[in-house]
């Protein structure tokens, strides 16, 4: 017999609110840009990425760029990362990543060091969970919350039509 435990950290409309003060975190650093670029980590990181987005268009009369980015989280080296849009999408413009938990900072290390490729005009990173054991000196610019947990203890986010709900078992 398996037993689990999940203690319920966020509600729906707790993350609503730390979506929606994310997004204004990143309008008012970007209020003087034409484009502003979401890229989101394929997963909880896109949905995530999508959320802001939403509310960034709803804010601001600059583009907002979806961007969906691609790895093998378990082994990006080898798998490299991908984008939606090609170089050019990015270049020269304000990025910001997105994903929905920072664990060990693998994930997000490796989507930073793929947009440095390039010349950009900012880059920034953007969680709802950030968890305090960190593998690479990855800070993340805007953040939901901060857990102090185990390494022994799992993060989950769920994001469900009016019934998210972030996870800690």
């Amino acid at each position: 017999m398996t037993y689990t435990m999940q203690n319920k950290i966020l509600n729906h409309q707790e993350i609503q609110h730390k979506i929606k003060r994310i997004a204004y975190q990143i309008y008012e650093a970007n209020v003087e840009e034409e484009e502003i670029v979401i890229a989101g980590i394929v997963g909880g990181g896109l949905l995530f990425a999508k959320k802001i987005r939403k509310i960034l268009q709803e804010i601001t009369e600059a583009k907002i760029i979806l961007c969906t980015v691609s790895m093998d989280k378990s082994n990006p080296v080898a798998s490299g990362v991908s984008t939606s849009i090609p170089e050019d999408g990015y270049r020269n413009k304000s990025v910001v990543l997105v994903d929905d938990v920072l664990n060990s900072g693998t994930t997000l290390i490796y989507g930073v060091h793929h947009f440095l490729r390039v010349p950009l005009k900012q880059l920034k990173t953007a969680v709802l969970v950030n968890r305090n054991h960190k593998k690479y000196p990855v800070k993340t610019t805007y953040k939901g919350i901060s857990l102090s947990t185990s390494l022994q203890e799992h993060v989950s986010v769920e994001f469900r039509a009016k019934n998210e709900s972030d996870y800690l078992d």
